[in-house]
């Protein structure tokens, strides 16, 4: 007797994909009830839903972004195809915001531009989780797979600025309140609003690269998209 074949749904492959989708299925019905919150309430508040916008929607947005850590673990075992280093400096960029900036000051959280960054964030990852979900069972839209990879040329700038505004909105709480600033042995000290001034810096030489990766991604996907339509 020869070998018994596996049932499709057993095969790896087939289970990678299960597995992906279920994972993009999750981080856009997240990011979707984010987006669609934040939507109905300034609709339905004005300007004062924005001012506790973290309150409303902070724990499923921390929850989608420690979820979204699993992605580097993707990309290392070689179930999702992208390169390791653009991801790194994303997520970074989104933890140290959300997590070390945002969530530890009170005060940072009723600005303006925190709601604007979510916003700006949620709407980039519903429409890239979209398109991932999608691809991942083999459904493509042309609208769609021009619309994830252009998408993100406007708003990708957009986002890091209102980070960088977030930071430094920061800077006066955390001189203030001494936040994560502790005093080391030998008479010296780690001082915080430093380490966020150079990171400041840092974070814009990020976008460069992280820039030029994306538009090369975009520009390699556009290309092969109409070939796959005339197969």
């Amino acid at each position: 007797m020869g070998p018994v074949a596996l049932p499709t749904w057993l095969q790896p492959r087939y289970r990678k994909n299960a597995y992906l989708f279920i994972y993009y299925l999750i981080q856009f019905c997240g990011h979707s009830w984010i987006f669609t919150n934040m939507t109905v309430r300034f609709f339905s508040f004005g300007k004062d839903s924005m001012v506790d916008t973290f309150y409303a929607i902070g724990l499923v947005m921390q929850l989608c972004q420690s979820i979204s850590l699993l992605e580097l673990l993707h990309i290392y075992v070689g179930i999702e195809s992208n390169h390791l280093l653009p991801r790194i400096l994303q997520l970074t960029e989104r933890i140290i915001v959300l997590f070390m900036v945002i969530t530890s000051q009170e005060e940072v959280q009723e600005k303006y531009v925190v709601c604007v960054l979510f916003i700006f964030r949620n709407l980039l990852d519903m429409v890239r989780y979209t398109y991932s979900m999608l691809s991942v069972i083999g459904i493509s839209y042309a609208v769609l797979t021009w619309f994830s990879q252009t998408l993100w040329m406007p708003i990708y700038p957009l986002c890091v600025l209102a980070e960088a505004f977030t930071i430094y909105q920061s800077l006066p709480y955390f001189e203030s309140f001494g936040t994560y600033s502790t005093k080391l042995p030998f008479d010296l000290s780690f001082y915080f609003p430093y380490v966020l001034k150079i990171y400041l810096m840092m974070l814009f030489v990020g976008m460069y690269f992280t820039y030029n990766h994306l538009y090369s991604e975009r520009r390699d996907i556009l290309r092969v998209f109409p070939n796959k339509k005339k197969m």
